[in-house]
């Protein structure tokens, strides 16, 4: 049974056409939704585990406030297999499901000290630096899919007019995709940031690619965690990571759960 059959059987009359993909420090979001139905990504054909601690493995489906969601808690990165397509099956049944909208969400360093831990960032552009596109192998021309508006300029009004409401700052910049799984070195992140960089992380673009690809309209969000590698002295981890998401998620959880009632 394919994994869309699968979601259909158990969530009858919902008819979603709003995704949200938590990253680090977002899973309470699921805890928003009314009458939420849970289903284990080992119970969906295609759907990847969870290797990462802190990600859970499952899809939420549900109501959030007025508006239907599917929700994937947990996601698989590039790093974990050297597959950057390893979010292609998730995706593409969420399409098959009738989603419209797709909003990612991250964990990420920030370089700039005026945005630091516990800040959000709407990701108005990216940069993949990983060498690597989860169409690799695609065999349709469909492949040669266009990212100037990569991120949909009304959902993105959407995020900051719903963060404005809740009295949340919502910085903007752009997100730079690294390969992982070690963290970057200062010379890296100050190339980074010579190149235009705002914030960089281990995911969400090879997700954004995909759901392009697929013809959903995309947003993005990050959640700061750190100031990036040579800014503060420190030495990063993924514990910081696990610690300060939850403080920029509770922000993040908000805006996502008011930009999601203007979609009804």
């Amino acid at each position: 049974m394919s994994a869309a059959t699968t979601i259909r059987s158990r969530i009858g009359s919902l008819e979603p056409k709003t995704a949200i993909v938590l990253g680090s420090g977002l899973g309470k979001l699921a805890e928003r939704v009314s009458d939420p139905v849970r289903i284990s990504y080992g119970d969906l054909d295609g759907f990847p585990g969870s290797g990462v601690s802190g990600h859970a493995a499952e899809l939420v489906a549900g109501v959030m406030g007025a508006c239907p969601v599917l929700m994937l808690s947990g996601r698989a990165h590039y790093y974990e297999h050297g597959d950057a397509s390893a979010m292609r099956a998730p995706l593409e049944t969420l399409h098959a499901l009738g989603v419209e909208k797709l909003f990612l969400t991250n964990a990420a360093g920030s370089l700039h000290p005026e945005m630091p831990a516990g800040s959000v960032m709407q990701i108005t552009d990216h940069i993949n630096f990983s060498g690597s596109n989860p169409l690799f192998g695609e065999k349709s021309d469909r492949r040669f899919v266009g990212l100037t508006n990569a991120y949909d300029a009304d959902m993105r009004a959407a995020l900051d007019d719903a963060a404005e409401r809740c009295g949340h700052f919502l910085h903007r910049g752009v997100y730079m995709w690294f390969s992982g799984p070690s963290f970057e070195t200062p010379a890296e992140i100050r190339m980074a940031r010579t190149i235009g960089a705002d914030a960089v992380g281990m995911s969400t673009v090879p997700e954004a690619i995909l759901a392009r690809f697929l013809g959903m309209r995309v947003a993005a969000a990050s959640v700061i965690t750190n100031l990036a590698a040579g800014m503060s002295g420190d030495e990063l981890s993924h514990q910081e990571t696990k610690d300060m998401a939850p403080i920029g998620g509770a922000r993040l959880a908000d805006i996502l759960f008011e930009t999601v009632q203007t979609l009804v």
